[in-house]
């Protein structure tokens, strides 16, 4: 009966290892030094933005669930931009310039709307492929979370509420 009750306790312990490791945050990965020419005409990079929490979002006008989010990462944005934080949502390098343009004055979007012509940013951020694919980046530039298909919106908020207070 101990051995039964030690090798329980043990397996208990082993577990309990096992998940704190699992729980406890993996190192952040800094985000590519990247330029994104915006359709305002600026070149923004990842290292000017340092000092601001930044959502990067890589979309197309051709994907459904991306026009679907358009609208409340526009409230987001409203939401956070005076307390420090910035959205560039960048145009895959499939989609028409004119499209992306039509959909950005259309829609009245709030916040930055990049064109990468090349494919080179999607590239830099790992290969982006699938839209709608969401990084998070703390202030000093570290992805602090990756989203692929629509992030839950609250889930999000708190994060960015978390991010927000962190001293850069």
């Amino acid at each position: 009966m101990k051995s039964a009750r030690a090798g329980i306790i043990a397996a208990f312990v082993a577990g309990a290892i096992a998940l704190a490791a699992w729980l406890v945050p993996v190192r952040s990965e800094t985000a590519p030094d990247v330029s994104f020419g915006t359709l305002q005409g600026e070149t923004l990079t990842t290292a000017s933005l340092r000092g601001k929490v930044v959502l990067v979002n890589f979309w197309s006008t051709s994907c459904a669930t991306c026009i679907k989010e358009m609208p409340q990462l526009a409230e987001t944005h409203r939401k956070y931009h005076a307390r420090g934080f910035e959205t560039v949502a960048v145009a895959m390098s499939y989609d028409p310039p004119s499209h992306v343009l039509h959909y950005a004055e259309r829609s009245a979007l709030p916040f930055k709307v990049a064109l990468d012509l090349r494919g080179e940013v999607a590239r830099r951020f790992g290969d982006v492929r699938e839209t709608p694919t969401t990084f998070v980046l703390d202030r000093r530039g570290n992805i602090v979370k990756r989203y692929r298909g629509e992030p839950d919106f609250a889930e999000l908020h708190g994060l960015l509420e978390r991010a927000l207070a962190e001293a850069g």
